[in-house]
């Protein structure tokens, strides 16, 4: 069994904690993703993320200069990353590309910008318009013993965000799982819950579909900056404060939204594919 195996370089990434392996395709061609994953990701067994960043080649006729494609820890595909992206932004960048390009996605182009390299290497990245379903109007919908209101954004993947008077007040695991698979959203969700801090900040916690409990999740935080702008409860930008750190968020009705924020590289290494 061990002749069919082979070695593959990875590297370790987070953006504010979010963790991420990635790998690059023309490395790993022929490999299970979803598998790989799946055991990568393990943190007891493996080297321990919330997902599997694949990058791969351009493609014909988009201008970008590689895909990414995402898998969750479950080995499920997602489809649109904001802290992987930031980290895809600079292991590319590291290897010789520019300081502004595009990335190809499942959600569509992204386009991704350095900002600083020190004292730490922060990306911006361009988000698109976030889709507030029914312009952003409340919605009702009873999980985990209680009836919650939340509001619907897609950022390229499904969102939904709660406002609470206080985070820390959430069992995240309960009530996150609840919402995340209700039976409301046949494919899953991502769940946010948000607390107004002031006009210009927001504190989040997420759950996110096919992981769990994150310390952040980047399109999350844009979700949760357009609910609350949509909502009259902030004002951009938004500096938004998760519990792996703190990201920057603009967005004004109508237009493409941004995320700025850290990404760190934690090693390089082979593991056997």
């Amino acid at each position: 069994m061990s002749s069919a195996l082979r070695e593959i370089p990875v590297a370790k990434m987070h953006g504010t904690h979010n963790e991420f392996v990635l790998v690059e395709e023309r490395a790993s061609r022929g490999v299970s993703y979803g598998d790989l994953a799946l055991r990568l990701c393990d943190r007891a067994h493996g080297l321990g993320a919330d997902g599997l960043l694949v990058i791969g080649e351009p493609q014909t006729g988009i201008d970008a200069i590689a895909t990414m494609r995402i898998f969750n820890a479950d080995g499920s595909e997602a489809e649109m990353c904001g802290n992987g992206m930031r980290c895809v932004a600079r292991f590319l960048v590291e290897r010789g590309a520019p300081d502004a390009f595009a990335v190809a996605t499942v959600a569509g182009p992204i386009g991704v910008e350095v900002l600083a390299r020190t004292p730490e290497f922060r990306v911006r990245v361009d988000m698109g318009v976030p889709d507030l379903a029914a312009n952003g109007a409340e919605r009702r919908i009873d999980a985990a013993g209680r009836t919650w209101i939340y509001r619907a954004v897609s950022l390229g993947n499904p969102h939904i965000v709660i406002f609470v008077d206080e985070v820390a007040a959430i069992d995240l695991e309960r009530d996150g799982a609840a919402l995340s698979t209700h039976r409301d959203f046949p494919r899953g969700t991502n769940v946010h819950f948000v607390q107004r801090l002031d006009a210009h900040a927001i504190a989040v916690r997420h759950y996110e579909r096919g992981v769990g409990v994150t310390q952040s999740c980047g399109t999350g935080s844009v979700a949760a900056v357009a609910a609350a702008i949509v909502a009259g409860l902030a004002e951009s930008p938004v500096t938004v404060k998760v519990p792996g750190g703190t990201l920057a968020v603009g967005w004004r009705p109508g237009e493409s939204a941004s995320l700025s924020g850290p990404a760190e590289k934690v090693f390089e290494r082979t593991v056997e594919a």
